[in-house]
């Protein structure tokens, strides 16, 4: 029986071939391999994904961790200071706030659509708390302009997790634009994929973007003028060659994406499954295709006996790994989150998936 991958890349990279091996061998006829201002791959996919987000600012980075904490040194956010983060994430959104020193604050999802619940954010809101990280979770974009309202009302910093939301809007305007700026990550299976680890940071304020170019290149703006201490951060020539090919076909993958989860939830609708629910006013973009089924290991069975790839986007809710254990959290001070770790399961999703691949999938899950 023949495997459906979670997800193809090799079949994106087959498609795309001529124009990635041409990128890839410019850079290495310009040995044009690291990062910095005198990469012009660098630069030209720095300027590219600008244009496409129009904003004022794109600094790249090595991934999309180093992003987040870069953006929280620039913002000066450290020690006894408070970021409130969603309770269902990859642990680099909180993984980044503790590692600035600061604490992150938990709050719960929405049990439709897995989204950080707005309505709970105020109450965890002290005077200790400096900024919020709402992430896109899934793809999904949440209601920027109400988080956007509530942190101005208690003047905080708002960074857009858009590690899985390349491409999402939110009232047609695209995630990653709203808040003083926001992270992106490029690893191979997002939406927008290096062919390794990859990052950027973008904001329309030019002191931020100054800082965290030189936050991320030792401190420096100018070879040789370290004007901090920084680290060592940069997209190299190869990913930034590569980026800028994808780019161009980010829109058309995201249309194949939300084609796709239409044909899943067509079939999947009477399944008895819970199916992905796109937040109100947001233009989904399908990173993850993510069901809630109750007896999630029956599923799991047999869709591992007919050679179906799948994975879950997460066992855990962030608050409740070992790395919080001192914090003396439990599932029932994030109920939602906890329900729902047992039972999503993430679907095979990529823009190159067939009707047939789909068709064969529902029918399992529907059997």
């Amino acid at each position: 029986m023949e495997k459906i991958p979670f997800v193809d890349l090799k079949i994106q990279y087959q498609n795309l071939k001529t124009e990635i091996d041409s990128a890839i061998a410019s850079v290495i006829a310009d040995t044009a391999f690291i990062g910095g201002s005198s990469n012009k791959y660098v630069n030209q996919f720095e300027k590219d994904f600008a244009q496409y987000l129009k904003v004022e600012h794109v600094i790249s980075c090595a991934n999309g961790t180093d992003s987040l904490e870069i953006l929280l040194e620039a913002f000066q956010i450290s020690k006894n200071d408070e970021v409130i983060v969603p309770a269902l994430s990859w642990i680099s959104t909180s993984e980044a706030v503790g590692r600035a020193g600061a604490t992150p604050v938990f709050v719960d999802v929405c049990p439709d659509t897995l989204l950080m619940d707005i309505n709970l954010i105020e109450e965890k809101i002290t005077a200790k708390t400096r900024a919020i990280i709402p992430v896109h979770l899934y793809g999904n974009a949440l209601d920027m302009e109400s988080i956007i309202r509530l942190a101005k009302k208690h003047n905080l910093i708002v960074i857009e997790d858009c590690a899985q939301s390349h491409g999402a809007k939110y009232n047609n305007k695209l995630t990653g634009t709203f808040g003083h700026a926001a992270s992106f990550s490029f690893y191979p299976g997002k939406n927008l994929g290096a062919y390794g680890d990859a990052g950027s940071m973008v904001t329309n304020d030019k002191t931020i973007a100054d800082k965290c170019r030189m936050i991320a290149n030792h401190g420096q703006l100018k070879k040789h003028h370290h004007q901090m201490e920084g680290r060592n951060s940069r997209l190299d020539g190869i990913h930034a060659a590569i980026l800028s090919v994808k780019l161009k076909y980010l829109d058309v993958w995201n249309d194949k994406r939300k084609d796709a989860a239409t044909k899943y939830a067509s079939i999947l609708q009477h399944a008895g499954i819970q199916l992905p629910v796109e937040n109100v006013n947001a233009s989904h973009v399908y990173h993850l295709f993510v069901i809630q089924q109750e007896n999630r290991d029956e599923l799991i069975q047999k869709l591992s006996n007919n050679n179906i790839e799948f994975a879950i986007h997460y066992p855990t809710p962030l608050p409740l790994m070992e790395a919080y254990s001192t914090r003396g959290f439990t599932s029932n001070d994030f109920p939602v989150a906890a329900k729902a770790c047992n039972q999503i399961l993430s679907l095979p999703m990529f823009p190159e998936i067939s009707d047939l691949q789909i068709k064969r999938i529902a029918a399992i899950i529907c059997d």
